[in-house]
């Protein structure tokens, strides 16, 4: 197996993780019903979007 021949400083690996993080999801509520949604969704609570309808849920009560 390959060993690195110098070690690499904490700046490269640093640089490295830069990435490597998680972004929490970007939630908003609705403004029909007021549940949590994300972003340009759907609302799958009661089927609006932009104050219209877009999908019909069965059993809302919105």
């Amino acid at each position: 197996m390959p060993h690195p021949k110098r070690r690499h400083s904490a700046m490269r690996r640093d640089k490295r993780r830069a990435h490597d993080f998680i972004t929490a999801p970007q939630l908003t509520t609705c403004s029909h019903c007021g549940a949590a949604i994300l972003t340009h969704r759907v609302c799958p609570e009661c089927g609006y979007y932009r104050d219209k309808q877009a999908i019909e849920i069965k059993g809302a009560n919105a």
